[in-house]
């Protein structure tokens, strides 16, 4: 008997990691876009194709997600078409198990057509996705008639950062003992992605929906309003989103003392440690912006044909705005806040078993899981627990985890959920769904109206 395969896709906005679960060590990180350059031939990339491209200025996007959410089924399909054909994973859909990420909040007209796409177009075996919040599936306040206020934080179902904890989430704090049959009882992620930064508190493996929390700042902000500053203060680099967004990754870090290095700026330009000099691409000599050395004082009037970007203050003040979202006039708190808010919106009435808020938020603070690209910044981490330090009560331990690779951690999450027995029984075969609809997607994946009726009894 040959063994099922199952396809694990992590379909990000930014990014989508694929990779099959039993014979996958790494997923593939392919682009969730469509790409044309804006001159010359023209030429389109869809997908993985984007890495043969060459010259990446003036290059525009179509992007199948808008504000976080999947609006572009056309721009999407011809990824998936790309992702699933011979050239990149050889996918036989009709001989293969899906397992799939959506975004939290998801809406049920998208989730439906999820479900369309993966049965009715390309016909996949069975799939499996990990839904959104119920909240949008029925009306909330029908919800809270109808389900006992002490289970609603422990319904079952599941959210994209879910995944993570399927992982070693002991494994993240060195000094801790591991234990790799279990996750801890409670963890919150922090997932800071491409559209939005999402807070999201486990207990026992479930999530807790009124404490969830978002932000809406991702890494696509960040990577536009550093062309902002930098189209205001040097050249227009509005077009040049490729590029900016490489600057943003090789430059930016989070400050760990934000008006300390803010003072080191206005120095002298040979005596500012902070200030690096990036060579942009010039697409002919070099395909890829790099950061050369300082020239000595002999030569500060750069006498070179290289077009170099003088980065300073700009290197850290995008990336604090995850930390303080009023400097560009949003009305929001920045992450270590927001982890405060939802760790202080989980109370023991919520719960089915005895529990008291000071075991509860102890948990919480002790076990901080933080995944999304944005956690690459260096200092990230650094910063978010000193932060936490001083607005947690001090009877608390502050431990903040960050995996080796935060961008496929929900992946390698999702490989292991799919050698579970409950993956199995979460599964939705091609031919229920043809039988009874999405709704059968919605009752395996999550609260269904007989569940519904159960609790009411």
């Amino acid at each position: 008997m040959t063994e099922r395969k199952v396809l694990v896709l992590d379909n990000g906005a930014n990014t989508i990691k694929a990779g099959y679960a039993l014979f996958s060590q790494q997923p593939k990180i392919i682009p969730n876009c469509r790409v044309t350059r804006g001159k010359g031939d023209k030429k389109t990339f869809i997908g993985d194709q984007f890495s043969s491209c060459t010259d990446f200025s003036g290059l525009y996007y179509r992007l199948p997600f808008e504000k976080g959410f999947l609006t572009n089924w056309e721009v999407e399909k011809g990824i998936w078409d790309r992702i699933f054909s011979k050239d990149v994973l050889d996918c036989d859909p009709q001989k293969t198990s899906l397992l799939i990420t959506e975004p939290c909040f998801n809406l049920p007209n998208i989730q439906r057509t999820y479900d369309e796409m993966i049965f009715e177009v390309y016909e996949f075996q069975s799939y499996c996705r990990t839904i959104g919040n119920f909240f949008k599936i029925l009306s909330i306040n029908f919800f809270y008639e109808n389900c006992p206020s002490a289970l609603y934080p422990l319904l079952n179902f599941y959210i994209a950062p879910w995944l993570c904890i399927q992982n070693d989430i002991s494994s993240l704090y060195p000094n801790r003992p591991q234990n790799l049959a279990e996750p801890p009882d409670c963890v919150l992620v922090v997932d800071s992605g491409y559209s939005f930064t999402h807070i999201v508190p486990f207990v026992m493996g479930r999530p807790i929906l009124p404490a969830i929390r978002r932000i809406n700042i991702g890494g696509k902000l960040l990577t536009n309003h550093l062309k902002e500053i930098v189209s205001f203060r040097y050249w227009d680099m509005m077009d040049q989103t490729y590029v900016m967004n490489e600057v943003k990754e090789t430059c930016c870090y989070v400050s760990q003392d934000f008006l300390a290095d803010l003072e080191t700026c206005r120095k002298n330009t040979r005596d500012n440690p902070i200030l690096q000099e990036y060579v942009l691409p010039d697409f002919s000599r070099n395909t890829k912006g790099y950061i050369r050395e300082k020239k000595c004082v002999a030569e500060i009037y750069d006498q070179s044909d290289e077009q170099v970007l003088y980065m300073n203050n700009e290197r850290f003040t995008v990336p604090e705005i995850l930390f303080n979202p009023t400097d560009i006039g949003m009305n929001q708190a920045g992450i270590p806040e927001v982890i405060v808010e939802a760790i202080n919106a989980t109370h023991p009435e919520m719960f089915p078993f005895p529990v008291n808020d000071v075991d509860l938020h102890g948990l919480f603070y002790g076990n901080i899981v933080l995944v999304g690209g944005n956690s690459l910044f260096s200092g990230y981490k650094e910063r978010v627990e000193k932060d936490l330090r001083v607005l947690a009560p001090s009877e608390f331990e502050v431990k903040v985890g960050i995996p080796e690779d935060p961008i496929t951690y929900a992946w390698n999450g999702g490989r292991q959920f799919a050698s579970t027995p409950e993956f199995d029984e979460r599964l939705v075969t091609r031919s229920e769904y043809m039988e009874y609809g999405s709704n059968i997607c919605l009752r395996k994946f999550g609260l269904g109206g007989d569940e519904i009726d159960e609790m009411s009894e």
